[in-house]
């Protein structure tokens, strides 16, 4: 390990073409088309089979709680390993092509498992996989943008990324939305994993890693020291905690969406006769509905993902931080207070504008202030657990609060109660998120 610093030293980068900097990026699309399939469409809907409408909160809780404390273990030490790791192929690209196989087998897995009461436990094994084979990938791929991107360009790179992210995840909403005619939940996963495969390949070919500056060999005793260095550094801890906060606020939304389309938009029907989606088909369930509104979201965020990093560059990181947190923050208190679902996706568009930006500027941001040039996947592993923790955290405490707020509120007569406090504390992590990027000093 080299000497601590606040900051890495200034690196000498070839300047990276737009094309290149999309081909850099490619792989994202696919991981988030799988994440938005699966955490918005699928995994809630099959969480409610399983455990029964009193306990769907609780349900998915459990199973994201088991697979996010996987996530949060695996991602920095493999992040760590591929620092270390020298191949012929190069030291990122053998973690990606593994990891990917094994996520593949995961999906295929899950599609065979039915969502019937009694399934929880191979539910949350087969989670479980899935986060820990796509973990051995996406770490070592998460150190691409530092290890090959210069300086002066990694808000545009990191535009580049937050828009294959949304397209990705405009892929995966679609998918989710198109199930029945993709053959079920089974035909959904399987054509996740089929893009998948593609955005593995895309990386392999189209990425050509730099040689690795000379580092000692992986060592478990210095990866344990390692996992407590960066937060040394004063702007890793307060970027850190302001990525942890606005993940809480995302996850703690996001899991939820798919309830609150049918409990609080359409009153608790189970069909949607009277909304419409912007498709023109019918929004005939709450996935349905959840679908269309996510669709807006991205629509939002594919809008801004890109020009908040080129615009993060000139303008500097926390004025676009400060943007897109007022806008999910005030998307989603203003949520609470409506009833109709066009405004609700009107507010969809604002909620994905202000996440967009959000996530193609913090990925600037973090690059900006990695403490160590030679452990980056490391370092990134480390501040990915701030995505990761608020899954254990987020999830499983909106998912307990909703299911007895709600019970609490039918019998005193506020039948919505589980939802208002969901959503305030929701918007209470954006604020924070928000306002306490000013301790960042290392960034404009």
């Amino acid at each position: 390990m080299s000497e601590l610093t606040e900051h890495a030293p200034p690196e000498t980068k070839p300047h990276m073409s737009s094309w290149r900097q999309m081909a850099l990026s490619l792989y994202w699309f696919a991981v988030q088309a799988q994440w938005a399939t699966i955490l918005i469409i699928l995994l809630p809907a099959q969480a409610a089979k399983i455990g029964g409408e009193a306990n769907k909160g609780g349900t998915l809780g459990i199973i994201l709680l088991v697979g996010a404390l996987v996530s949060m273990v695996a991602a920095p030490f493999v992040g760590a390993w591929s620092d270390r790791v020298r191949t012929r192929w190069g030291r990122r690209k053998p973690f990606i092509v593994w990891g990917t196989l094994g996520n593949i087998i995961g999906l295929l897995v899950l599609a065979r498992i039915p969502a019937v009461p009694g399934a929880l436990l191979p539910f949350i094994l087969a989670f479980a996989w899935l986060e820990l084979l796509s973990n051995l990938a996406a770490a070592p791929y998460s150190a691409l943008i530092p290890d090959v991107v210069p300086v002066a360009q990694r808000g545009a790179a990191s535009g580049w990324m937050g828009l294959m992210m949304m397209l990705g995840n405009l892929a995966g909403i679609a998918c989710g939305l198109f199930a029945k005619q993709l053959g079920g939940d089974q035909g959904a996963y399987i054509l996740l994993a089929v893009l998948l495969l593609l955005g593995m390949l895309s990386t392999v070919f189209f990425v050509q890693e730099p040689e690795p500056p000379a580092v000692p060999p992986f060592s478990l005793r210095e990866f344990g020291r390692g996992m407590l260095e960066p937060f040394a550094a004063f702007d890793f801890r307060w970027v850190f905690l302001t990525r942890f906060l606005v993940m809480l606020g995302t996850f703690t939304v996001q899991e939820l969406l798919q309830y609150y389309m049918r409990d609080i938009i359409a009153g608790g029907k189970e069909v949607f006769t009277y909304l419409h989606s912007f498709l023109g088909q019918p929004v005939i369930d709450a996935k349905g509905a959840a679908a269309v509104f996510s669709l807006m979201l991205l629509l939002g965020a594919v809008l801004s993902t890109f020009f908040a990093g080129s615009l993060s560059d000139r303008y500097g990181r926390k004025l676009m931080v400060y943007l897109s947190g007022a806008m999910q923050g005030g998307a989603t208190i203003i949520l609470l207070f409506i009833g109709q679902y066009q405004l609700a996706l009107l507010l969809g568009l604002l909620f994905g504008i202000g996440y967009g930006a959000y996530q193609a500027v913090d990925w600037a941001l973090v690059t900006d202030v990695l403490p160590h040039a030679e452990d980056n996947a490391k370092d990134m592993g480390v501040w990915h657990i701030a995505v990761t923790l608020p899954q254990v955290i987020a999830t499983p405490i909106a998912g307990l609060l909703l299911d007895k707020g709600q019970h609490f509120g039918q019998a005193h007569g506020a039948p919505n109660l589980g939802y208002t406090v969901v959503f305030v504390i929701a918007f209470v992590y954006f604020l924070l998120g928000t306002v306490l990027v000013r301790k960042i000093k290392g960034a404009r």
